[in-house]
């Protein structure tokens, strides 16, 4: 009853203001208001708006100001009353437009521009009512803009106030395009940037801070179309913001200021297109049954920009964020991505393909038909059939040439570079090592291996490189080989027809012994970046501008006139770079080759570069990234191959980088001169050894060749007695390379009917990688998978006699060959693939899912199913599953959740790896099922086959924020071991059928949970975000200054005029600016003068029943 009585004195005390014709009861009921508002929170605004509190005000200001005798000791507290609560109030433009009160202050600041308080409380509301873009442009169309310009003067120490108020306001009004457009007609962004100097030239005590700050803030406004933009640059903008940028970065008080010009001067960098003949991969793929110009030729980054220029200013009530971040639409509207659909949720569809079909995949099962005729007498498994073979023999490599880039450093020109020896000077003074010469930094496939495909080749020219090395060297790396890796590239198929071997691929990598920390972020190093970019545009004559590597152009003429700079090369399994611009003397801008077939997804990158000099830092751009934020700005490192470093025995893969930040910058796509902005990864190295070869790459490198390598030495490595360890050929791929499937399981023991019954009745795991060849880390965790089921191990063998496993290590072997981010060579994602694969389009998807439906119709669905896949964006190791439960709440459905029977064994794995896994964050994993994700293998296998267990295992390229490995970079090592850990962790799905030996219990108690001392890293108690804000955020905000200035500060202001007097001169006008400045006074808002307030006290008893309730200024209405 309370809340009501005091809901109804409200609404009759605004009933009032409105219709109130009496002075002392109109400044009463002010009184009574500002009290109330005062001694409280912005909630007791918002709940007078709520009731109909801006209407009540404004209706007041339109009778006040059409009274015949304008009563200014009313108007006054009147407006500062209304910029406040309207500053509030998100329609109050629209409302201000309907009471006809907007046009009507326009007139009162006529009336009053000589009159620096009045003029002041008229901005003031002006401002706020241009939060709505038709209310700015309606004041435009007024003249309300030359109104406001008049009253901003050059450096003055005069009516301060009421000049902040002018630029703020014409900033507001500015938000509307068309004003904008105005503006640069009438040459305002030059006079705003005169102004803008002479108040950083003359304000030497930097007492008018927020004045400088205005006045940026109207140029961002004004900036919002290019016709802005170009004026900015036109008229000398970005040289001025540049020098008085410089000028304030010594002082932190100017923060705000330089925070905001840089952002002005990005926003204003002139667009200018990647510097490439197409936007297409230089590298294309003739596709069956679909022409060469039906290719995808979306081009540019995945977000959106603020170069639209519409002649219509649609704004909404939110700030506009357009400019510099667009979060994908699966971010901006996650629950909406939900699906929610029961019978979609819970159906399983008819398969995509009749029974007949499946018989094909009958071969895939080998464990089921073979009755292991000689078991127990020695002799090993019989040998793979003809369709299980990893190399081809000769192939359409038997004529490589030497390319232009063996040229330069001194190859022979006959075709076989690497069989011309070295002489004895230049072995001595090879900058590699003494044992060869130049020649030696790169392996020719063919000219290395080539005595093994030709004959005819005599027992001299026979002796290669390779076995130069060996010899010398020797291999030290575990289940890899030098000879064995050379073998296999020589029949691995690329587009390009790569006849060079990148060393590190070749000669293998070992983890370093020490863990790598995650990079500290430089202060303020995006700040830095940007300013040198700046610079390009201000001193293009410092700018080298000379193209040192060309992917379409073997001979650059840059690197002809530029001896002295690095050298760069790509062309070789997993490599990718298209094109490197010698900037300046130590700086490189690196453009990085789409995917094949299509012009988007760039972000591996893997290179060699050598011709350094040591101990000096080179700078390295990548320009033509896409995504918009990225794990570099968070501590992320590229990897590093040194050669010298590898043949003194430490053959590793390193973290490197210095200043390392990814921001957006200026360029476009070639084909889009205004379309959206790529992103750069800059970053410095330092390089160790002068005239070293090293290689850079995204992350750690794992080829194609170096997978079939690893099977090949696997198999020959399990005891054929125990291990059954069959490698098939799931398929062939487009360029014709053969997609190897892998059965592990362990034989039995004898060939008894209830051993060959146990065996065949073992429960299938299906792990598949590297669907998107980019995510290199997805080879290394399953690197680790194989090598710990062909252990002996005690738990490794425990799961071999547990489970089946069909394994799938590379799913996407051409796109990892042609050193693609995403795509295979159709150019499409084939984890968008799974609902309907096309069989000629994505063979191995294809096949996967057909093998998957063969399991499923032979009562032999698998027991779990997981894709191993990196990720970007977020640290640790997780999972992503499928519930249907946890997607409905997530998605606030109106489906009775209560009812619905789900088996929660999906979670289990994830609880065990929680316990066992130190990479592993088990808060980081979902199980929602998102409409965006049902065609990934995920999804459709746990829909279309019924596997409770799928899941996608995610694996951070970064590092981990939380357990033993928190602060510290995943490598290798870490990679492998989380291989490891998902294998153990299904034995908590066997641990009541498995038969326990006294070796394998002190093995497996933990991972079983048989004891209490489990390995306990304390993910649980990491409820934090993934990533928090970037340290810098100047790129991802549309500004730097709000859209009206902070609500404090705007207050503030109002109040400060409500103390001054019109009368004051320039002295007293300066001790009220010293006494109360422009920011941030511990004031609370009052918007009354003192005079009236002196009998308010007495007037409001007079008129107390007009409210019901005598607590009106205890704040009673809005409790």
């Amino acid at each position: 009853m309370a809340a009501l009585e005091s809901s109804s004195g409200l609404e009759v005390l605004l009933s009032t203001l409105q219709d109130s014709i009496e002075a002392a009861n109109t400044l009463t009921i002010l009184n009574v208001l500002d009290d109330l508002l005062s001694a409280g929170s912005d909630r007791r605004i918002h709940y007078m708006i709520s009731k109909g509190g801006s209407e009540a005000l404004l209706r007041a200001l339109v009778n006040v100001a059409r009274a015949p005798a304008t009563n200014y000791t009313i108007l006054l507290p009147l407006l500062h009353l209304l910029a406040k609560v309207g500053h509030r109030d998100r329609k109050i433009g629209q409302k201000a437009e309907k009471a006809k009160a907007v046009l009507l202050t326009l007139d009162l600041l006529r009336q009053n521009m000589k009159r620096a308080r009045r003029a002041a409380a008229c901005l003031w509301v002006l401002q706020v009512f241009c939060s709505s873009v038709s209310t700015a442009s309606l004041i435009g169309k007024n003249g309300g803009m030359d109104i406001v310009f008049k009253l901003i003067s050059p450096h003055a120490t005069k009516h301060i106030r009421m000049l902040k108020a002018a630029i703020d306001t014409l900033a507001a009004i500015l938000h509307s395009k068309a004003n904008s457009r105005y503006a640069v007609t009438k040459g305002y962004i030059s006079c705003l940037l005169k102004l803008y100097e002479d108040w950083h030239q003359k304000d030497t005590e930097d007492a008018n801070v927020p004045i400088r700050r205005s006045l940026l803030h109207c140029l961002h406004h004004a900036t919002n179309t290019s016709a802005g933009r170009e004026a900015l640059v036109a008229g000398g903008g970005m040289a001025l913001l540049f020098q008085t940028t410089q000028a304030c970065l010594g002082s932190k008080c100017l923060e705000s200021l330089v925070d905001s010009a840089v952002q002005l001067m990005r926003k204003c960098y002139p667009k200018c297109p990647i510097p490439l003949t197409s936007d297409q991969s230089v590298y294309s793929f003739p596709l069956p049954g679909r022409p060469v110009t039906s290719l995808a030729t979306d081009s540019g980054p995945q977000d959106d920009s603020f170069e639209e220029d519409n002649d219509d200013d649609v704004k909404t009530d939110e700030p506009d964020h357009r400019e510099y971040h667009r979060a994908p639409l699966s971010e901006l509207s996650k629950d909406d991505d939900l699906e929610t659909d029961l019978d979609k949720l819970r159906s399983r569809p008819e398969p995509d393909r009749p029974l007949e079909q499946l018989g094909q995949y009958v071969r895939l099962c080998p464990e089921l038909h073979h009755d292991f005729p000689d078991l127990g007498s020695g002799s090993e498994v019989e040998d793979s059939s003809d369709e299980d073979l990893i190399f081809t023999g000769d192939g359409r490599n038997d004529s490589k040439r030497i390319s232009g880039h063996q040229q330069e450093r001194g190859g022979s020109s006959s075709g076989a570079t690497l069989k011309k020896q070295a002489s004895p000077e230049k072995v001595k003074t090879s900058p590699i090592h003494d044992g060869g010469g130049p020649a030696e930094k790169h392996l020719n496939t063919k000219d290395v291996y080539g005595h093994r495909l030709n004959t005819s080749k005599t027992k001299k020219d026979s002796y290669s490189m390779v076995d130069r090395l060996l010899e010398k060297h020797g291999a030290c790396i575990p289940n890899h080989d030098p000879r064995k890796y050379a073998a296999a590239a020589a029949s691995t198929k690329s587009i390009a027809g790569y006849s060079i071997l990148a060393f590190p691929d070749f000669w293998g990598h070992l983890p370093p012994h020490y863990q790598e920390p995650m990079a500290c972020r430089k202060k303020n190093i995006q700040r830095q970046k940007v300013f040198e970019d700046i610079l390009r545009l201000l001193c293009p004559e410092d700018v080298i501008d000379q193209v040192v590597f060309d992917l379409e152009d073997p001979s650059p003429l840059g690197l002809l006139e530029h001896p002295d700079s690095l050298r760069f090369y790509s062309k070789f399994e997993c490599g990718n770079l298209r094109k490197v611009i010698r900037v300046r003397k130590y700086e490189y801008d690196l453009i990085l080759n789409a995917d094949v077939n299509c012009s988007q997804h760039l972000q591996w990158f893997y290179f060699e570069v050598s011709g350094m000099h040591a101990n000096l830092p080179y700078r390295f751009n990548i320009t033509n990234c896409e995504k918009a934020n990225s794990q570099f700005n968070y501590g992320m490192q590229p990897v590093l191959y040194s050669v010298q470093e590898a043949l003194q025995g430490r053959a590793h893969w390193v973290r490197v980088g210095s200043e390392i930040c990814y921001y957006r910058n200026h360029f476009c796509p070639s084909s889009q001169k205004k379309g959206p902005s790529y992103y750069t990864l800059s970053f410095s190295v330092t390089f160790q050894h002068s005239d070293d070869v090293c290689y850079l790459a995204y992350h750690y490198p794992y080829t194609y060749s170096a997978l079939q390598t690893h099977l090949q030495i696997l198999e020959q490595s399990v005891d054929p007695r125990k291990v059954f360890f069959r490698q098939q050929n799931l398929c062939n791929t487009l360029a014709g390379n053969p997609c190897p499937l892998v059965t592990i399981t362990a034989c039995p023991p004898s060939r008894s009917w209830s051993h060959l019954y146990q065996l065949r009745n073992r429960p299938y795991v299906v792990l598949t990688a590297r669907v998107h060849p980019g995510e290199s880390n997805a080879s290394w965790v399953m690197k680790g998978t194989l090598e710990f089921l062909c252990s002996s191990d005690p738990i490794a063998e425990g799961l071999r006699e547990a489970y089946i496993f069909k394994i799938i290590p590379m799913l996407n072997p051409d796109g990892v060959i042609n050193g693609t981010h995403r795509c295979s060579l159709n150019g499409e994602d084939l984890n968008r693939q799974w609902m309907k694969p096309d069989p000629g389009l994505s063979p191995t998807i294809y096949h996967t899912k057909g093998f998957l439906y063969y399991l499923s119709s032979i009562g032999r669905t698998p027991l779990v199913f997981s894709d191993y896949h990196g990720h970007s964006r977020k640290k640790n190791v997780f999972l992503y599953g499928c519930s249907v439960k946890e997607t409905l709440w997530q998605s606030a459905s109106s489906v009775d959740t209560s009812t619905l029977k789900e088996d929660p064994g999906y979670r289990t794995i994830p609880k065990t790896l929680d316990r066992i896994a130190p990479a592993f964050s088990f808060n980081s994993c979902s199980y929602l099922v998102e409409k965006s994700r049902e065609s990934t293998a995920r999804v459709v296998v746990w829909r279309e086959l019924g596997v409770l267990r799928s899941y996608t295992m995610e694996s951070t390229y970064n590092g981990c924020d939380q357990g033993v490995y928190k602060g510290l970079q995943t490598g290798t090592r870490e990679l492998q071991e989380m291989g490891l850990k998902f294998c153990q962790s299904l034995l908590s799905l066997r641990r009541n059928t498995l038969i326990y030996s006294r070796k394998f219990f002190n093995h497996a108690s933990a991972l079983l949970d048989l004891d209490d001392s489990l390995l306990d890293h304390k993910s649980h108690n990491c409820f934090e975000d993934d990533e928090p804000p970037c340290v810098e955020e100047i790129e991802y905000l549309s500004s730097s200054c709000p859209d009206h200035g902070d609500g404090d500060e705007l207050d503030s202001a109002v109040n400060n005029n409500v103390s001054s007097s019109e009368e004051e001169g320039v002295e007293g006008e300066r001790r009220e600016e010293s006494r109360n400045g422009l920011l941030n006074p511990k004031k609370k808002p009052c918007c009354i003068p003192h005079l009236v307030r002196q009998g308010s006290s007495e007037v409001l008893n007079i008129k107390r029943g007009l409210c019901g309730s005598i607590g009106i200024v205890n704040g009673e209405y809005f409790t």
